[in-house]
Formats: C-alpha cells, structure tokens, sequence
C-alpha cells in the first residue's frame, strides 16, 4: 500500500472526527474504512460525514454506522479507459482498487486522468440484431447484451459514450428489446438519458434513424451495438467537422496471415511465389458521424443501411470522411470474436 493510500485508512472504530481528519490528511476527498486483515469495509467522504452530522451525529461518534458500505470498485485488472468511463458515467471522483482478497491496493481520482467536456453530439447505438451467428447463446438474449469480462457489450459502449461527454443516446431496439430496457432504464444509472427507438421489424442500419424524436443539432454518432472498442470520440467529431464532410465512416485494418505460399502466374508460367504472405485492408468498423441534414434522406419504417446512405453521399458528389480507429476495435459477431473479446482465443 502507498503512502498516500495508507492516510486515508481508518479502523471501523475510529470516530467522525478522525475521518474527517484522513480526509484532509490524504487530500483524495475520501477516506478507506478497513476492517480485520485489511479488508475494505466501507468507504466515507466529507458529504457522508456532513449528512451524519445533519442527522444528530457528534464528531465524537463512531463512523461505523455512517459509512458507505455499498460502493464501486475494480480490480487492478480494470484497464484505465474502463475505469475513466465508468467514473465519468457514474459520476465519481475516486475508485477504490481491490484485489482478490478485498485489500485496497491503489485509488483511481477522476482529477488525475483527461476529464471530457459535456458534448451537445447525440448517439444512436444499433442494438436490434438477433445474432444468429451467435446462437445458442442469443437465443435467450440480445447480442448486445452478451457479457465480456462481467459486463454487457452494449453496457460498454454507453458507458464509453457518456464518458466522452454525450448524455443523449438512443438505443434501436427490437429482438428481446425488453431485456435491454429493464438492463439500461432511463440512463440515470448510467449519467445520461436514454431513449429508445422501438422497431416493429428489422429496418437496417439507418433504417431506424427515422423514428428519431427530433432533428438533431448537431452531427450525431451512429454505431453498431455489438463493438468492443475504445475509439476516440472526440478526435472522430472534429475530424468530421474539420473536414466539412456530409458523413464520416469509422475503419479498421483487417489483417489476415495466409498460412500458405501465394504464387503468381502468367501464360501457365511462375512469375513469383511469397511465402506466407500478410494481407492487409482496410474496413468498415460500424462507426459512423452524420450531418443532420442526411436524416431527411432516410424513410420512415424502410430498411436502410447505413453503407447505402454513404453511396448516396457519393453520387451527390459530397465529401465522406475516413476516419482511421487507432484504439482496441471488435466486433463481436461470431463465436470467435467472443472468444476473443473474452481473451480466450
């Protein structure tokens, strides 16, 4: 344990005073309650010991029955982008790190990472798809809604939405819509609001954009509900606006080995072998920025896909942005995929 860490612990029979004491000794807005073997009982800060206070509590009193014994933590496991998204969601300034025996082993503070602006950008996240390639596993829930590493895929991206500064997101819903509902409410739970865009029928990656509420003012996030991945979002937005483009696509380079020696021939004659050669290209990663204006192009209750949106942009003769998605990019559409995310294969 830290030196830091170590000034904001206290027995689970130290007073409200001495809390108040680790606060300001440790300057970490929190103080770590811990009980016998170092366990992490519960956590305090100025505002559980101002509500204490509030309620008839002297600074004499045990904080025992005061503290917070229901709180968010992760493992050293928990990569930082993880932990940055859930804090910005959640809206918490610090994060315990346990391990597997409950010990605090380090603190995440909100103000030692970038924190992000309030974006006024929405997001439409694509989660209606019943997964076929999937099955049996999507027989009983949404694709998106599959866990990697404890968490639902589609739990992943909103929380990596709301943490970078957008608090409007509209799920498109249909196969086991309800599922996803019950999981994802209102969005409080999660620091932003959702709604939900309710298809009678597959309409397609765009199609759904027509049971948007309103025009949005702004250019908008369309992606697919089943990536795993920490694009940047901010860099994607002034790339499209920078550019001036009707529409950004998002891509991903697809690397395949080809296990075999690849062989070029003319006139029934070799005219050069590579063995086992790289072959690279660039891909569609389901990530896309779309200027308002193309909301109009889009029909009510018919199936479109968004690639067709991009044709038409093309044909009109205006600019499509390609944007390169440098970060961790999967989408988990095939048991292997899974595998993958889950760091099994």
């Amino acid at each position: 344990m830290t030196e830091r860490i170590s000034q904001l612990c206290l027995d689970c029979r130290a007073s409200l005073r001495e809390v108040m004491e680790a606060i300001q000794r440790g300057a970490c807005g929190i103080a770590l309650v811990l009980g016998e073997g170092g366990k992490l009982l519960g956590v305090m800060t100025d505002g559980d010991v101002r509500r204490a206070v509030l309620a008839g509590a002297a600074l004499s009193d045990c904080l025992d029955p005061y503290m917070v014994r229901t709180f968010t933590w992760v493992s050293p496991a928990v990569s930082r982008s993880e932990v940055l998204d859930l804090m910005r969601a959640r809206m918490f300034s610090q994060v315990p790190i346990l391990d597997d025996a409950g010990k605090v082993v380090g603190l995440h503070l909100l103000r030692e990472v970038i924190g992000a602006e309030l974006r006024p950008n929405w997001a439409v996240v694509m989660a209606g798809g019943r997964g076929q390639r999937l099955r049996p596993l999507t027989d009983a829930i949404p694709k998106p809604m599959v866990r990697v590493a404890g968490r639902p895929i589609l739990e992943r991206i909103v929380l990596h939405l709301v943490g970078a500064g957008i608090r409007r997101v509209f799920l498109s819903v249909n196969y086991l819509a309800h599922l996803i509902e019950e999981h994802f409410g209102d969005g409080a739970a999660y620091g932003c609001r959702i709604e939900y865009l309710r298809e009678t029928e597959p309409l397609g990656t765009g199609g759904s954009l027509s049971l948007l509420p309103q025009r949005p003012s702004d250019p908008f996030l369309v992606l697919n509900g089943d990536l795993v991945t920490q694009f940047d979002v901010a860099s994607m937005f002034a790339y499209h606006c920078r550019g001036g483009y009707a529409a950004t696509v998002g891509l991903h380079e697809y690397v395949h080995d080809v296990p075999y020696a690849v062989v070029d021939v003319a006139d029934g004659r070799l005219t050069g072998i590579s063995e086992k050669p790289t072959a690279r290209w660039l891909t569609n990663a389901g990530i896309y920025v779309l200027n308002p204006a193309l909301l109009e192009r889009v029909p009510r209750n018919a199936t479109l896909g968004i690639p067709s949106l991009l044709d038409d942009c093309l044909e009109r003769g205006e600019a499509v942005g390609a944007f390169f998605i440098e970060h961790d990019w999967l989408d988990v559409g095939r048991h292997q995929e899974l595998r993958q995310a889950r760091g099994l294969g």
